[in-house]
C-alpha cells in the first residue's frame, strides 16, 4: 500500500502568470458613442502607453450593449487588480470579465 501524495501547494495568480504579460479583459456596457473612449481613459491611468489598436469591439445582437476586449500589459497581480477595480467602478461599465 502506498501513501497518498500530499496535495500540491495552492498556486497564486503570480505563479500562474509570468508578469509582465498581455492580459485580455472583457468590458461590457450600454451602447454609447463615448463608451470606448471612456474605457481607454481608465486604462491609460494605469498604462500610459496603452494603444487603442489593442481593443476589439463587438455590439450586442440587439445593439443595446457594446462589448470590448481590451488587452492590457499587466505588470503584476496588484496592477491587474487595480485595473479591474477601476473598470468595475466606472458608471458606464456593466460587467468586467
Amino acid at each position: 500500500m502506498t501513501t497518498p501524495e500530499k496535495p500540491a501547494t495552492p498556486q497564486t495568480a503570480d505563479d500562474l502568470f509570468n508578469f509582465p504579460c498581455d492580459f485580455p479583459i472583457k468590458v461590457m456596457g450600454k451602447a454609447h458613442p463615448e463608451f470606448q473612449d471612456a474605457i481607454v481613459t481608465v486604462i491609460r491611468e494605469y498604462d500610459g502607453e496603452f494603444d487603442i489598436t489593442r481593443i476589439e469591439t463587438r455590439p450586442s445582437s440587439g445593439g443595446n450593449y457594446t462589448g470590448l476586449t481590451v488587452t492590457v500589459r499587466a505588470q503584476s497581480r496588484a496592477h491587474l487588480d487595480d485595473i479591474y477595480r477601476a473598470l468595475t467602478g466606472h458608471p458606464m461599465v456593466k460587467v468586467v470579465l
